[in-house]
């Protein structure tokens, strides 16, 4: 029997969080991506906490102009230049579930020329 759209992604989300796991030196980049917008948070597992967070509903991004994959590529950066003020360098990348293509790799690739290493 074929599985529906949400339970393959849960099955892989999953089994990228049995992987993924952020700790104080190297914090867990946690992406959620809907149909229109799309946010991203820096995680502290350990303590289960949200360190940074940026998403294309802030305010300075929803007013920017362009495809979804434009403005995840400025939310990558966003999230970056906020991680770095907070001190934090190094992430480990966890996509969620969706297919490392489109909008979360635009974001992962922003992110990565914002500083941040993964």
């Amino acid at each position: 029997m074929a599985l529906s759209k949400t339970e393959r992604r849960d099955r892989i989300r999953k089994r990228i969080r049995k992987i993924s796991f952020g700790t104080a030196e190297r914090p867990r980049l946690s992406v959620y991506r809907s149909n229109k917008e799309i946010y991203a948070q820096v995680i502290d597992d350990n303590e289960g906490k949200t360190l940074v967070s940026a998403s294309s509903r802030d305010k300075e991004l929803s007013k920017a102009k362009g495809t979804k994959t434009e403005i995840a590529a400025l939310v990558g950066k966003a999230v970056a230049e906020k991680a770095l003020k907070a001190g934090i360098e190094t992430v480990a990348f966890d996509r969620g579930g969706n297919l490392y293509h489109g909008r979360v790799k635009s974001l992962a690739e922003g992110a990565r020329e914002g500083g941040l290493k993964f």
